[in-house]
């Protein structure tokens, strides 16, 4: 199964715990109910960059992706990109993304994604599940975030990593670096998040988004003016972790979107959102053992933070 071209809705207010697909069906009417389970069926439905189930519970502020089927499927062709892996059996694989990697083929998107190198890597021994554009993939990072994502090899291991993101049972822990520095060593962050009310393709604190939680910690700071943060996700909202740092004014550096506009110190410079996806947690969905996932910080996140210390002093925090 492959996808045509992809159709994104958002969740209304006045939804509040409604299964998918009489969400799906409600705001898209012109899908049939038969359609709309066909796509439920291909593993082609995600909110907010998670896949979901026909029975997964929706509701306000949320943004659901579906790809119907194509008639005639594209074939997607492997591409020799290097890659890191963390881990890799039977069932699944896990590498470190690198920053400015797209994960999955769309629009506007070339053959240097995170697919193409997987089914490089990994032959057919990916799930078709999620389509010949997604194969194996049941979360996404941001492009410029770098880190752990994993992929399903087989096709039960797509079905239960699927539920485990889709039902937040998974352990997620991120690096940034953040402009400024907390009067707390460390705090909670809950606010919900939804569609910013004037600039749309922005995500926002809203009152009537949908709820989120990030646990924050600080490691090190830089003088004044910087700080090194860990972050716990107890949600998975779009741009959570960049929306809630910039809400309580500590936004992370280079952050094009939700960053300072056109601030620098002493020549700082970040050429991408200063993010990464540091450590995954879950239950491995077929052996049912626990598996803990590390990805070393990468190049582009040591140097800053080498300059950092070196201008500003580092003052560990943890």
């Amino acid at each position: 199964m492959t996808g045509e071209e992809e159709f994104t809705v958002e969740v209304p207010s006045g939804i509040e715990r409604v299964r998918a697909d009489k969400v799906l069906h409600s705001l898209c009417p012109e899908f049939s109910r038969t359609r709309l389970q066909a796509i439920f069926d291909s593993g082609l439905v995600w909110l907010d960059d998670e896949a979901i189930g026909k029975n997964h519970k929706i509701s306000a502020g949320g943004k659901i992706t579906f790809a119907p089927p194509a008639v005639a499927p594209m074939e997607l062709k492997p591409v020799n990109i290097p890659l890191e892996v963390i881990y890799e059996d039977d069932h699944i694989i896990a590498v470190n993304k690198a920053t400015g990697m797209v994960t999955h083929p769309g629009n506007g998107t070339g053959d240097d994604t995170l697919v193409h190198a997987l089914l490089y890597h990994c032959g057919e021994n990916l799930s078709s599940i999620g389509g010949s554009l997604r194969p194996g993939i049941v979360h996404r990072l941001d492009k410029e975030t770098s880190g752990v994502i994993v992929a399903a090899k087989s096709d039960s291991a797509y079905m239960e990593l699927s539920r485990f993101f889709a039902e937040r049972k998974t352990d997620k822990e991120y690096l940034a670096l953040v402009w400024g520095i907390p009067k707390l060593r460390s705090g909670t962050i809950s606010e919900p998040i939804g569609r910013h009310p004037v600039h749309r393709v922005k995500m926002a604190v809203n009152p009537k988004g949908r709820p989120a939680r990030t646990d924050w910690k600080i490691v090190e700071t830089y003088g004044r003016d910087f700080s090194l943060i860990k972050l716990k996700i107890h949600t998975g909202r779009t741009h959570q972790i960049r929306v809630h740092l910039a809400h309580i004014g500590h936004p992370i550096v280079g952050d094009p979107v939700y960053g300072k506009k056109g601030s620098q110190i002493d020549s700082i410079r970040a050429e991408r959102t200063m993010l990464h996806a540091r450590r995954l947690g879950f239950q491995h969905p077929v052996e049912k053992r626990p598996i803990l996932l590390e990805a070393d910080l990468p190049e582009d996140f040591l140097t800053l933070r080498a300059e950092l210390r070196e201008k500003f002093g580092g003052q560990s925090k943890a």
